[in-house]
């Protein structure tokens, strides 16, 4: 079975009946057919093989980017423009997305960016209140409703194919804080490499957004010789 066949199977049976505090809502596109299908297409295009890859981990998945079109940090207009999947969704950018795709050009391009990195979350499923993005790390309650389902997915991502090597953390603060503390609860990877996040670089050092693209490459490139 390769890679894309299992990460498509793992997505077609998250479940969305999460029990979580009041207020907050699950974002879950799973169970529409337009974002499997761009799912599908995706991760056919570029894991349809059997190779092992260093996983980098955002916090969930928003609204705009993931939370539309399954695929992390890529919105519908990067998932048409520059990985070449047409689709149906409005084309509203993710500020992350933007930014990460601007790393994977660096890198070389998609091609060659998914040939050794595969990009997730730290929690499957993204969160909102008040119809506005949630972190599951943003009140306590529900930061201990879903942590038996990130260990969970955690686990299930190195059963797809990602290392236990290396992990890359996308969100200095609480995102790694949570991350490095569960891993050493849990013992799922040997080392976990920060970077700041890409909304942060966005919103507030977009005029350096260059220097932090060269950050990137240079953690990436020390989660890649791990592989």
């Amino acid at each position: 079975m390769s890679f894309a066949k299992r990460v498509i199977d793992y997505h077609d049976t998250l479940d969305a009946g999460w029990e979580l505090p009041p207020g907050i809502e699950i974002l879950f596109p799973y169970d529409g057919e337009e974002t499997m299908r761009s799912l599908t297409a995706f991760y056919k295009k570029y894991y349809d093989d059997d190779r092992p890859r260093a996983g980098i981990f955002g916090i969930n998945p928003g609204r705009f980017g993931a939370g539309v079109t399954g695929v992390p940090f890529t919105d519908p207009i990067r998932l048409e423009e520059e990985v070449g999947i047409s689709n149906n969704f409005k084309k509203r950018q993710e500020l992350s997305s933007v930014f990460v795709y601007q790393v994977i050009n660096a890198w070389g391009g998609p091609e060659e960016f998914y040939k050794t990195f595969y990009i997730s979350s730290v929690s499957p499923l993204g969160f909102t209140k008040n119809g506005r993005n949630y972190n599951y790390y943003d009140d306590k309650k529900i930061k201990e409703a879903v942590r038996p389902h990130i260990i969970e997915h955690l686990e299930a991502q190195l059963e797809l194919g990602v290392t236990e090597k290396v992990a890359v953390c996308m969100g200095r603060g609480k995102n790694s804080t949570f991350l490095e503390k569960l891993n050493e609860e849990e013992e799922l990877f040997d080392d976990i490499l920060t970077l700041p996040h890409p909304r942060w670089v966005m919103q507030y050092r977009r005029v350096r957004v260059e220097a932090y693209v060269g950050k990137y490459l240079e953690k990436l490139r020390r989660a890649a010789e791990k592989l």
